[in-house]
Parts: C-alpha cells; sequence; structure tokens
C-alpha cells in the first residue's frame, strides 16, 4: 500500500497516511477548535506520543486528561467530563486505542446531553436519545484494531449495566481522523498481536453477521486480506511502515463494516474484559476459531469466502473443506503472533463461566450472530476454549 497521505471521507472525513499527523493544526484550525482537551491514557503518555501530538500543532493550548482505564469506565467518563468543564475547552482530540477514543466519544456526548449514560444504552435504543451539537473531536489511533476513530459507537463499562454498553449514533463519530501509522511503529509485539487480531475479528464478524449490506461485506472480505497478509510482519518487524499501514487500514475497514453487525465472539468478549481483565482484541482472537466452527453449519459459504480472502486456495476443495480451512487459517495465525489458542493460558477458570455467560447472554452483539445463541451456548463455548 503507498504510505503517501490521501484524505478521503466513508463517511468519516480521513486522513491516512505516513505523515498524517502533521496535518493536526490545519484540521483543528479547520474545525474551529481552540482550546482542545485531549483525550488519552498513561501509556500514551508514557510512550511520548502526546508530545509528538503537542508538536504537530503547538499554537493551541491543550487541557490534558490521561486517566482512561485499559477497558473504559464510566467513572473516566465522568472525570473527563469534569476536566473538559473545569478548563473550559471547545473540542476533544483523542489520542491512543480504542479505550481513549471511546472515552472522548463519550466525554463528547455527556458535555452536551445531561442523561445519565446508561439511558444512551444502544439495547434500550438509547441513540435515539442523542442528538446533533457535540463538541468537534479529533481522533488519532496510535493502534491498528478497533477502527474507533472511524465508527459510531463508544463501549463504556457502566454501573447500572454492570457490564461494557454500547452507546451507538452516527452522531458519535469523530469529525476527523488522522491514521498516521508512524504512530504504530513503537508498539510492542504482543500489542500489535492482540489489537490486530481485533481488527481481523471486526472483519471477520462482520462478513458473517446477518443482513444484507454487500458494501460492508466487501470490506470486510479486503480487511481480512489485508490483516491475515501482514499482522505477522507487523509482530514480528515492527518497523515495517508498510505492513503497519496495512494493519492500520485492516483496523479502519473493520469498524466501517461492523456498521453492518457482530456476532457472538465480541459477546464472549466483553465479560472476558469487565469480568476476566483481559484485553479486549486478544480474546477475541483466542474466541474467534471456536466461534466459527460453532457457525459452520450455518455459514459454510461464508467461511469459504473468507478462506480465500485470506490466502487459501480453495479451487479444489469442497464448501466444507473450505470452511474448515479457513477456522484452521486463523488457528495457525494465532500460532504466527504468539497468542494462545485457549483462555486457561490467561488465567481464566471454569468456575468464571457462568458469571461470564450471563454477561455474555446480556451483550447485544450474538443477536446478529448466523447461528442463534442460549445462555447453554455461551457456556459451551467457554468451555471449548478453556
Amino acid at each position: 500500500m503507498d504510505t503517501a497521505v490521501s484524505v478521503f471521507a466513508f463517511p468519516t472525513r480521513t486522513l491516512f497516511g505516513a505523515g498524517a499527523l502533521a496535518q493536526l493544526e490545519d484540521e483543528l484550525t479547520h474545525l474551529g477548535i481552540r482550546r482542545p482537551l485531549l483525550v488519552t491514557d498513561r501509556g500514551v503518555v508514557q510512550a511520548g506520543l502526546i508530545e509528538r501530538v503537542r508538536n504537530a500543532a503547538k499554537s493551541f493550548p491543550y487541557a490534558v486528561f490521561d486517566g482512561v482505564s485499559p477497558n473504559p469506565t464510566e467513572q473516566n467518563v465522568l472525570d473527563g467530563i469534569e476536566r473538559y468543564r473545569e478548563e473550559r475547552c471547545d473540542g476533544v482530540v483523542a489520542v491512543g486505542g480504542g479505550s481513549p477514543l471511546d472515552a472522548a466519544k463519550a466525554i463528547r456526548l455527556g458535555v452536551t446531553h445531561p442523561l445519565p449514560l446508561e439511558q444512551y444504552d444502544d439495547q434500550l435504543d438509547g441513540g435515539a436519545k442523542i442528538t446533533a451539537g457535540m463538541p468537534a473531536m479529533a481522533a488519532i489511533p496510535t493502534t491498528s484494531g478497533t477502527g474507533s476513530e472511524v465508527g459510531r459507537s463508544a463501549v463504556i463499562l457502566l454501573k447500572a449495566t454492570d457490564r461494557k454498553t454500547v452507546i451507538f449514533s452516527p452522531h458519535l463519530i469523530p469529525s476527523v481522523a488522522l491514521d498516521d501509522p508512524e504512530l504504530t511503529l513503537a508498539m510492542p509485539p504482543p500489542i500489535t498481536a492482540g489489537t490486530g487480531l481485533d481488527a481481523l475479528t471486526h472483519n471477520v464478524e462482520s462478513y458473517l453477521a446477518k443482513g444484507f449490506h454487500p458494501m460492508c461485506d466487501a470490506i470486510a472480505l479486503a480487511g481480512t486480506r489485508l490483516a491475515v497478509s501482514n499482522l505477522p510482519t507487523a509482530v514480528h518487524h515492527g518497523g515495517d511502515i508498510k505492513a503497519r499501514a496495512n494493519m492500520m487500514m485492516a483496523s479502519l475497514m473493520g469498524a466501517v463494516a461492523f456498521q453492518k453487525g457482530l456476532g457472538v465472539t465480541h459477546s464472549l468478549a466483553h465479560p472476558l474484559s469487565s469480568i476476566g481483565g483481559l484485553h479486549h482484541g486478544t480474546t477475541n482472537g483466542v474466541l474467534l476459531p471456536y466461534v466459527m466452527e460453532f457457525n459452520r453449519s450455518v455459514s459454510e459459504d461464508r467461511l469459504r469466502d473468507l478462506a480465500a480472502a485470506m490466502g487459501v486456495d480453495v479451487a479444489r476443495k469442497s464448501v466444507t473443506e473450505a470452511a474448515v480451512a479457513a477456522i484452521e487459517r486463523v488457528r495457525r495465525l494465532l500460532q504466527e503472533v504468539g497468542i494462545p489458542d485457549r483462555l486457561s493460558a490467561l488465567g481464566i477458570t471454569r468456575e468464571m463461566i457462568p458469571a461470564m455467560s450471563k454477561k455474555a447472554m446480556e451483550d447485544a452483539c450474538h443477536l446478529l450472530n448466523p447461528r442463534s445463541c442460549a445462555e447453554s451456548d455461551m457456556v459451551a463455548l467457554y468451555d471449548r476454549a478453556l
């Protein structure tokens, strides 16, 4: 992929390519932001990336909020809202992985919408209560996983629901995304692997999800191809800017594609973060082949398409053989990037399964899974993945 900066909208205005960060000052000026709140986490600060952002727009007096947790919480959002108001900010710049970007979306929601956050829960059609007029937001990803910079949702752990709760509205889409793969060059291999598997899962699950959306389907197949062919290089040769750019595009494409929907992998993964404290993308990767096998009985044709996108030669394979090959290709990818294929290797125990299965059923992602799920299926999937 050409790493020169390109500008496009789908629907987010996006500046993509090595060096895109240098255009931040122009973008903030265009958005009319004069005093932005810079939302991030302490890991991004320690990595020195915040200084790079500040240097890209030196004329702006930033206020910084770096209190976002790895799995963003309601308290993180409330603290960010307080900081925004104290500093009299008029816009948001979010820097980091999915957690700071999601928290920033919820902060800009909170400063303009008075209801408690649980009132905006997507499962309660809370998006109907979200209106335009939120502060402008520039999103700058430093990982290649969630694609939150072009997404219309924020996933926040709320007290009232006691689960990772999806807040969803087109009004949450950032005003501009600056996708600069140079910001991902220093990502360590485990984070590169986990976030990359998140991007892959978004593409795979959206392609398998129920519903008619040929545009998302096409994007999901292309995103799958990029993720599988570039993730090992990005993990083992982190300075390869082409692989980093391709993974950033796979991430972006996955977030666009899952406008169609996701599946049971995400419903299972969310409690592994909220209850088990695990990295979301890593658990998506571990679970994905088990869920693909669970869905195989109703999705063999689509799994064959995914196998082809993953580089599997399907010409002489039956549909069933190709579907099985897609699952095996994901298992092999886990080995290639050093991620275990068992939850027990990440500290999950059988005693945790009942509570996680209950939370997984409460998570709306499984509603668009191609095969319907009962709580007993959640139990069985967790058990198989142990």
